[in-house]
Protein backbone atom coordinates (compact mmCIF):
# COMPACT_ATOMS: atom_id res chain seq x y z
CA UNK A 1 0.00 0.00 0.00
CA UNK A 2 1.37 3.44 -0.94
CA UNK A 3 1.82 6.22 1.68
CA UNK A 4 -1.11 8.11 0.12
CA UNK A 5 -3.34 5.03 0.43
CA UNK A 6 -2.34 4.60 4.08
CA UNK A 7 -3.21 8.24 4.82
CA UNK A 8 -6.53 7.99 2.95
CA UNK A 9 -7.39 4.81 4.83
CA UNK A 10 -6.67 6.41 8.21
CA UNK A 11 -8.78 9.45 7.29
CA UNK A 12 -11.70 7.23 6.28
CA UNK A 13 -11.35 5.18 9.48
CA UNK A 14 -11.35 8.35 11.60
CA UNK A 15 -14.43 9.73 9.83
CA UNK A 16 -16.24 6.41 10.17
CA UNK A 17 -15.49 6.27 13.91
CA UNK A 18 -16.65 9.86 14.46
CA UNK A 19 -19.93 9.21 12.67
CA UNK A 20 -20.46 5.89 14.45
CA UNK A 21 -20.01 7.71 17.76
CA UNK A 22 -23.24 9.60 17.05
CA UNK A 23 -25.06 6.66 15.44
CA UNK A 24 -24.47 7.93 11.90
CA UNK A 25 -23.23 5.88 8.94
CA UNK A 26 -20.30 6.68 6.69
CA UNK A 27 -22.29 6.49 3.47
CA UNK A 28 -20.96 6.47 -0.07
CA UNK A 29 -21.94 10.13 -0.56
CA UNK A 30 -20.18 11.19 2.65
CA UNK A 31 -17.10 9.28 1.51
CA UNK A 32 -17.24 11.13 -1.84
CA UNK A 33 -17.40 14.46 0.04
CA UNK A 34 -14.39 13.56 2.21
CA UNK A 35 -12.38 12.33 -0.78
CA UNK A 36 -13.19 15.46 -2.79
CA UNK A 37 -12.13 17.76 0.04
CA UNK A 38 -8.97 15.73 0.70
CA UNK A 39 -7.93 15.86 -2.96
CA UNK A 40 -8.67 19.56 -3.46
CA UNK A 41 -5.71 21.09 -1.64
CA UNK A 42 -7.83 24.13 -0.79
CA UNK A 43 -11.23 24.91 0.72
CA UNK A 44 -14.11 24.35 -1.71
CA UNK A 45 -17.62 25.76 -2.10
CA UNK A 46 -20.53 23.35 -2.47
CA UNK A 47 -20.83 24.15 -6.22
CA UNK A 48 -17.11 23.36 -6.63
CA UNK A 49 -17.57 20.07 -4.78
CA UNK A 50 -20.56 19.12 -6.94
CA UNK A 51 -18.62 20.01 -10.10
CA UNK A 52 -15.74 17.77 -8.95
CA UNK A 53 -18.06 14.92 -7.96
CA UNK A 54 -21.02 14.87 -10.38
CA UNK A 55 -22.53 11.76 -8.70
CA UNK A 56 -23.16 13.93 -5.63
CA UNK A 57 -26.52 15.79 -5.77
CA UNK A 58 -26.28 19.36 -4.48
CA UNK A 59 -29.02 18.82 -1.88
CA UNK A 60 -27.17 15.77 -0.53
CA UNK A 61 -23.92 17.72 -0.48
CA UNK A 62 -25.40 20.36 1.84
CA UNK A 63 -27.11 17.81 4.10
CA UNK A 64 -24.06 15.57 4.40
CA UNK A 65 -21.72 18.53 4.84
CA UNK A 66 -23.74 19.55 7.90
CA UNK A 67 -23.41 16.05 9.37
CA UNK A 68 -19.63 16.08 8.79
CA UNK A 69 -19.30 19.52 10.39
CA UNK A 70 -21.33 18.36 13.41
CA UNK A 71 -18.91 15.49 14.12
CA UNK A 72 -15.79 17.64 13.67
CA UNK A 73 -14.59 16.18 10.37
CA UNK A 74 -15.12 19.29 8.22
CA UNK A 75 -14.88 22.97 9.05
CA UNK A 76 -16.23 26.04 7.32
CA UNK A 77 -13.61 28.53 6.15
CA UNK A 78 -14.42 32.22 5.92
CA UNK A 79 -13.59 33.93 2.66
CA UNK A 80 -13.84 37.50 1.46
CA UNK A 81 -17.27 36.88 -0.06
CA UNK A 82 -20.56 35.32 1.02
CA UNK A 83 -19.74 31.81 -0.21
CA UNK A 84 -19.10 29.15 2.40
CA UNK A 85 -15.99 27.09 1.76
CA UNK A 86 -15.22 23.79 3.40
CA UNK A 87 -12.16 21.70 4.20
CA UNK A 88 -11.22 18.74 6.34
CA UNK A 89 -10.26 19.72 9.87
CA UNK A 90 -6.54 20.02 10.55
CA UNK A 91 -6.74 16.87 12.65
CA UNK A 92 -7.48 14.95 9.43
CA UNK A 93 -5.34 16.96 7.03
CA UNK A 94 -2.51 19.16 8.27
CA UNK A 95 -1.95 22.48 9.99
CA UNK A 96 -2.02 25.30 7.47
CA UNK A 97 -3.16 28.85 6.87
CA UNK A 98 -4.98 30.55 3.99
CA UNK A 99 -4.52 33.16 1.28
CA UNK A 100 -7.90 34.83 0.65
CA UNK A 101 -8.50 36.85 -2.51
CA UNK A 102 -10.32 40.08 -1.65
CA UNK A 103 -11.72 40.35 -5.18
CA UNK A 104 -12.99 36.90 -6.21
CA UNK A 105 -13.08 35.27 -2.74
CA UNK A 106 -10.88 32.31 -3.73
CA UNK A 107 -9.17 30.66 -0.75
CA UNK A 108 -5.86 28.78 -1.11
CA UNK A 109 -3.98 26.77 1.51
CA UNK A 110 -0.61 28.06 2.75
CA UNK A 111 1.78 25.65 4.42
CA UNK A 112 4.21 27.85 6.38
CA UNK A 113 7.79 26.96 7.13
CA UNK A 114 8.59 25.71 10.64
CA UNK A 115 10.42 29.01 11.32
CA UNK A 116 7.35 31.08 10.42
CA UNK A 117 5.10 28.74 12.41
CA UNK A 118 7.27 29.17 15.54
CA UNK A 119 7.22 32.97 15.11
CA UNK A 120 3.42 32.98 14.74
CA UNK A 121 3.05 30.79 17.83
CA UNK A 122 5.31 33.04 19.89
CA UNK A 123 3.50 36.19 18.74
CA UNK A 124 0.13 34.63 19.53
CA UNK A 125 1.26 33.61 23.02
CA UNK A 126 2.64 37.11 23.73
CA UNK A 127 -0.62 38.79 22.70
CA UNK A 128 -2.66 36.25 24.65
CA UNK A 129 -0.64 36.82 27.82
CA UNK A 130 -1.27 40.56 27.58
CA UNK A 131 -5.02 39.89 27.48
CA UNK A 132 -5.03 37.05 30.03
CA UNK A 133 -5.83 34.36 27.47
CA UNK A 134 -4.23 31.03 26.76
CA UNK A 135 -3.64 30.09 23.12
CA UNK A 136 -4.65 26.54 22.21
CA UNK A 137 -4.30 26.89 18.44
CA UNK A 138 -4.04 29.61 15.83
CA UNK A 139 -5.30 30.42 12.34
CA UNK A 140 -3.92 32.97 9.91
CA UNK A 141 -5.66 34.28 6.82
CA UNK A 142 -3.70 36.49 4.45
CA UNK A 143 -5.96 38.82 2.47
CA UNK A 144 -4.89 40.08 -0.93
CA UNK A 145 -5.28 39.39 -4.64
CA UNK A 146 -4.91 35.99 -6.32
CA UNK A 147 -2.78 35.81 -9.49
CA UNK A 148 -5.87 35.96 -11.74
CA UNK A 149 -7.26 39.08 -10.08
CA UNK A 150 -3.82 40.73 -10.01
CA UNK A 151 -3.71 40.44 -13.81
CA UNK A 152 -7.06 42.21 -14.04
CA UNK A 153 -6.13 44.98 -11.59
CA UNK A 154 -4.19 47.94 -12.97
CA UNK A 155 -0.86 48.61 -11.24
CA UNK A 156 -0.84 51.46 -8.80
Amino acid sequence: MSPAEVIARSVHEAVSLRLAGVDQRYTHLRRVLVETLAAAGRPLTIPEIVASAPELPQSSAYRNMTALIDVGVVRRVAGADDHGRFELTEELSSHHHHFVCATCGKVEDVHPSPKLERALGEAARAVAEEQGYQVTEHQLDLLGLCPGCRELTPSR
